[in-house]
């Protein structure tokens, strides 16, 4: 079962993929006139905009529930992942997907907002719908939600779950099993309450768990900042081939930070989009640069504070490329007997003994938890987008909430590399339909993102948005409003 799964995600993380992820941002960065540079300003005005009405949710908690779905497991042990096998050269390559992902992840977000549906007071969207109204494909919409279902449902909770689980037998003995219950108990109070419960939920506990986080990192590079050049150093040679010791698996390097980086921000991955429906704004381009930032909170500030904690301390093994596929030696090995899973938990226990295994597993538990959460609320929007009748949406709601509960539990007591691979399989298979989707729709995208720089070249401060102004179709919501 594990070779098969393994080969499975072997087949779906081809080159052809890690191209296309790149190429992608780069297309949509060169598109949009690198708007992760010269929008930062209105990213930022934006994140802390007031809702303008009753309806929906406020950009900054679609931009925490986005956050809560973005910044987990991936921003700890995926980092470690990387490094084990790609060396501290992937780092630079989970940089770089970051940096040309924001804008796919601008792209994506602002498909959601201009598609978007009211369900009641609430707003419903992403990759399914604007698949359907944007370019007119039923079952290309139909394939996506289906797949996000199956992977935001069945297959990535598991990943999560599993670090928790772990993470907290590292730190504190409990048995797996029990850790599985509790937080099965936890989402049980949350998930029941729907996507406004979610995003309060999220707006409160996102900043807290990425702020801790942060300053504990922050603590641990202001002890070695002497160190700063040469980690960064190791980083660049490494991410080239040029380093002495990881010359050679500049391949691996690419793959794996590539991997781990669309792992970790979800960028162009069809995820965010489904938060970014939900928020209330004036036009959607507002939502796009809010998700857009929110690729940089997660990769650019969390991922590299992990990152630098465990270069700094030397706390990592690298395997030998060629070796890899058979796992029988290291290129390089500081923690004899220590998988990818230790590596944090040892770099925080370097310089804080008898605390850093506890409050990495801790931060795993929010992190890991309000990613769990938001995968909660992808699968069930493309529930609802795929069953319109009310009573049936209902029966399967209730089914679905059954087995998601019983996926997380599972994922508690599974291995870590085939809970990571599962998970693999269903990010590649949702970004694989999500990138061809939205580069087919670059032409929507691109009219709406014009029109919204045109009117603040003018000084609207709050541009408004009427799809009719600029040939856009089928943007029902958009429409009814300004009747």
């Amino acid at each position: 079962m594990d070779k098969f799964v393994s080969s499975i995600s072997s087949l779906v993380w081809s080159d052809i993929f890690i191209y296309l992820c790149l190429c992608t941002g780069l297309y949509f960065s060169i598109r949009t006139g690198f708007l992760q540079v010269t929008y930062i300003k209105d990213m930022l005005k934006l994140l802390f905009a007031k809702k303008q009405g009753d309806e929906g949710i406020s950009s900054f908690q679609a931009f925490a529930l986005a956050i809560s779905g973005r910044v987990g497991t991936g921003n700890i042990i995926g980092v470690a992942t990387a490094i084990f096998y790609g060396g501290p050269g992937a780092v630079f390559w989970m940089w770089a997907i970051a940096f040309l992902g924001s804008a796919s992840a601008f792209v994506e977000a602002m498909l959601g907002q201009v598609y978007k549906q009211k369900d009641g007071t609430e707003f419903r969207g992403g990759p399914a719908y604007y698949i359907e109204k944007g370019l007119g494909v039923k079952w290309y919409a139909v394939l996506f939600a289906v797949l996000t279902i199956i992977s935001a449902g069945l297959l990535l909770p598991g990943v999560q779950s599993n670090a928790i689980a772990s993470s907290i037998h590292n730190a504190f003995e409990i048995p797996t099993s029990y850790t599985g219950i509790a937080v099965v108990l936890l989402l049980i109070l949350i998930i029941f309450g729907g996507v406004k419960r979610l995003g309060t939920v999220a707006e409160y506990v996102v900043p807290f768990m990425a702020g801790g986080y942060i300053l504990m990192t922050l603590v641990i590079i202001a002890m070695n900042f002497q160190q700063i050049p040469e980690v960064f150093e190791l980083i660049f040679s490494s991410a080239f081939s040029l380093d002495a010791t990881f010359g050679g698996i500049i391949g691996m390097a690419i793959a794996w930070g590539v991997k781990r980086g669309i792992y970790s921000n979800e960028a162009g991955q069809g995820t965010a989009p489904h938060a970014a429906a939900a928020a209330e704004v004036s036009h959607p381009a507002q939502q796009g640069l809010v998700q857009a930032f929110s690729v940089y909170v997660d990769t650019l500030f969390v991922c590299t504070a992990t990152a630098l904690m465990i270069l700094f301390t030397g706390k990592y093994n690298v395997t030998n490329t060629d070796a890899a596929r058979k796992a029988t030696s290291m290129l390089q090995e500081n923690l004899p007997g220590v998988d990818y899973n230790g590596f944090t938990q040892a770099a925080v226990s370097h310089h804080f003994p008898g605390f850093g295994d506890g409050f990495v597993a801790v931060a795993l538990f929010f992190f890991a938890f309000t990613t769990i959460m938001a995968y909660f609320y992808y699968a069930d929007t493309n529930i609802v987008y795929l069953v319109k009748n009310e009573k049936t949406q209902k029966i399967l709601g209730w089914i679905f909430k059954i087995v998601f509960l019983g996926s997380v539990y599972y994922g508690t007591v599974r291995t870590a590399d085939t809970a990571w691979a599962i998970g693999d399989i269903g990010v590649g298979l949702m970004a694989w339909v999500n990138l061809i989707a939205i580069l087919l729709m670059s032409k929507t995208a691109m009219k709406v993102w014009n029109d919204y720089k045109k009117k603040r070249k003018q000084g609207i401060e709050n541009p408004d948005f009427n799809p009719k102004e600029i040939g856009v179709k089928n943007a029902d919501y958009w429409e009814s409003k300004n009747q």
